[in-house]
């Protein structure tokens, strides 16, 4: 199943944020059961507005979509589908 990377900017502050986590979540398992949720990195600017970096196993770039606009609150600012991962394991030091 393709793998997504949202980028979202949300019209909430930090501390509204554990209520739509768990909004994303009621959707994900109530009305959205395709989609699986990874992982989000959670950065917060200096006027306390939260931006998140989500990972989404899903079925299209379109259910994504939908699933975003049913939790509202923010806006897409990038939907990327992933072409793989890599870590620094990946590459090891050059024998020297």
């Amino acid at each position: 199943m393709p793998r997504y990377l949202v980028i979202r900017a949300f019209d909430v502050g930090e501390d509204q944020m554990p209520f739509v986590g768990r909004r994303s979540r009621e959707l994900t398992e109530g009305e959205f059961p395709e989609i699986t949720w990874e992982h989000s990195h959670v950065v917060v600017d200096d006027e306390g507005m939260v931006r998140t970096f989500c990972v989404y196993d899903a079925p299209s770039e379109g259910t994504v979509r939908q699933h975003a606009t049913s939790l509202g609150q923010h806006v897409i600012e990038g939907l990327h589908e992933i072409a793989g991962d890599v870590t620094p394991a990946d590459f090891p030091p050059v024998a020297g």
